[in-house]
């Protein structure tokens, strides 16, 4: 019997993207280097800040700047992360019926942690029970400790949740954590990349978590 839902943030709850590509670019020009288009940073995304940085410059952790582009990141990011970001369509509605219902709810995310809370408290007050984030503490996904931190503080077993996310990441996170993932079609990842990584139960619609919920 399901307990809880933990989701995925980026992608998967949130629109996170164009503020995301705004503050890469904004870091990026500062430096001179050559800015990215929403697609590339869209494709960027899914393994925590530094990866994204990483990906965003041709020579990644070898290039000259990239210490000061990823602070520059993050700094900006930090004060313009709610300018363009906006939930999902019905995400706001499904998360009030699941509390409704009874469901423990969490986020578990890469995203640094301070950005994370931030996010939530401005577009999901007093919705989740545990909300996790990047910190040195703990192994980001597609490690298993950020799901299994999740698990332990909503005090459920791992066959008791389901863990909802778009990415290939998330995919492997929930295998390396033997928890059944559905997949979110209106993410950051193609239906293609999604079942080329695994992917079985995909979502069109959130609503569409009712469904796997009755079975």
């Amino acid at each position: 019997m399901i307990k809880a839902l933990v989701w995925d943030l980026d992608g998967t709850l949130l629109n996170t993207i164009d503020d995301l590509a705004d503050s890469v670019n904004f870091a990026l020009l500062k430096y001179g280097l050559p800015s990215k288009s929403v697609s590339e940073v869209k494709k960027a995304v899914g393994n925590g800040v530094n990866k994204l940085i990483e990906r965003c410059l041709e020579t990644g952790k070898d290039n000259l700047h990239f210490t000061q582009v990823l602070e520059n990141f993050k700094e900006h990011y930090s004060r313009n992360s709610a300018v363009k970001t906006a939930p999902y369509l019905e995400i706001c509605e499904i998360l009030k019926e699941l509390k409704t219902r009874g469901y423990k709810l969490a986020v578990v995310s890469n995203k640094f942690e301070n950005a994370v809370v931030d996010l939530c408290k401005k577009y999901f007050s007093n919705t989740f029970d545990v909300i996790i984030g990047e910190t040195p503490q703990i192994k980001r996904k597609p490690a298993p400790d950020m799901l299994f931190e999740a698990i332990k503080l909503l005090k459920v077993k791992r066959e008791e949740i389901y863990f909802i996310g778009d990415s290939e990441v998330d995919l492997q996170t929930a295998k390396n954590a033997d928890v059944k993932c559905l997949s979110a079609l209106w993410g950051f990842r193609s239906k293609e990349i999604l079942l080329a990584n695994g992917g079985k139960y995909l979502l069109n619609t959130p609503k569409e978590i009712f469904d796997f919920l009755r079975n």
